[in-house]
């Protein structure tokens, strides 16, 4: 790997100092667990590495009236371990179990697994993180077996790597962003963007700020989240689909579904929305409803498989979140 300056701050305002005006300036190191192995294959480069771990203000997971609050360091265990989540957030448990590896689980963070980079292999092969070449993507006409199903018009066809973004959209959590100058809260929703050119970025941080904490709103929704791997083992998901319910007794108020692991971003499924308002779920709403979240999908020549896949993700996460918290 490169050689870098290394920084070890043990507050933000220290942390926020070390940061720079463009990527590759000075990169932000939690875990480690995904960062590190970009910097050893060159496709991370930067002059200074700094090590946010230290800074106790960003970690801990309080509840309060306002939301949750789950600070950026804290680990996918703690995540997992804490009852206050796993009482009233199922659906960011589920998505925090999908990550099979203990290891991974004890280092990486809640904080790393938002901002980590696409898993494309052509991406982490070198060709860029839209594979053009001669101005066309290589991906359509190429290898997309696990590549977008869902706004794949291009010049992005990568999938977001996030475990955690689609339950966290469908909670209507909110991140904050923090600079020198001062913060800024953005939806998690609009956190993840489709990058246009190849020196843009799949998240709207930007590089001299630093994602501090998330907040959860307690909504009193029933949640869920459904994955489907191809193995138990670490592997990342084909498809995820994480719900949100409003229930006004036996029906849907209201109805958050977003699908992961099939577009640049989480997918947020406006019809498969629509579709569920008003009605109980039922297996014949939820599988009306999973059409309805596949009905744009437009399929690459390997991946067409994953319209199926989605569509089970999201009958059997509404399923779920009324068995869950009825």
């Amino acid at each position: 790997m490169q050689a870098f300056e290394y920084a070890n701050p043990t507050t933000l305002q220290e942390a926020l100092g070390l940061l720079g005006t463009k990527w590759g300036e000075a990169d932000v190191l939690a875990g480690g667990t995904d960062h590190i192995s970009l910097m050893k294959e060159y496709l991370a480069t930067p002059k200074r590495v700094v090590n946010i771990k230290g800074v106790k203000e960003l970690g801990g997971i309080q509840n309060s009236k306002t939301g949750l609050r789950i600070g950026a360091t804290v680990t996918i265990d703690e995540l997992l371990e804490n009852a206050e989540v796993r009482k009233n957030f199922p659906a960011l448990t589920a998505a925090a179990r999908g990550v099979a590896s203990p290891q991974i689980r004890n280092m990486g963070t809640v904080g790393g697994d938002l901002c980590q980079r696409p898993r494309c292999w052509y991406y982490r092969q070198g060709f860029g993180l839209l594979a053009m070449k001669d101005g066309k993507s290589l991906v359509p006409e190429g290898e997309n077996r696990y590549h977008a199903i869902l706004g794949n018009g291009g010049p992005a066809y990568f999938v977001s790597a996030s475990s955690l973004g689609p339950a966290l959209v469908a909670l209507g959590a909110k991140v904050r962003l923090v600079s020198a100058s001062g913060h800024r809260d953005v939806a998690a929703a609009k956190f993840f963007v489709t990058p246009q050119n190849e020196n843009a970025r799949e998240i709207a941080l930007l590089p001299n700020e630093i994602l501090t904490e998330i907040v959860v709103p307690n909504e009193g929704s029933k949640s869920a989240t459904y994955e489907v791997r191809q193995k138990e083992a670490l592997d990342w998901p084909l498809a995820t689909a994480s719900v949100a319910l409003k229930m006004k007794g036996s029906t849907v108020s209201s109805a958050r579904i977003v699908l992961g692991h099939v577009a640049p971003t989480p997918w947020v499924a406006t019809k498969a929305e629509q579709a569920l308002a008003g009605k109980a779920v039922t297996p014949e709403s939820a599988e009306e409803a999973a059409k309805a979240a596949l009905a744009d999908a437009k399929p690459l020549s390997g991946n067409g498989y994953k319209v199926q896949l989605a569509r089970v993700a999201v009958k059997r996460a509404l399923l779920e979140a009324v068995r869950a918290r009825a």
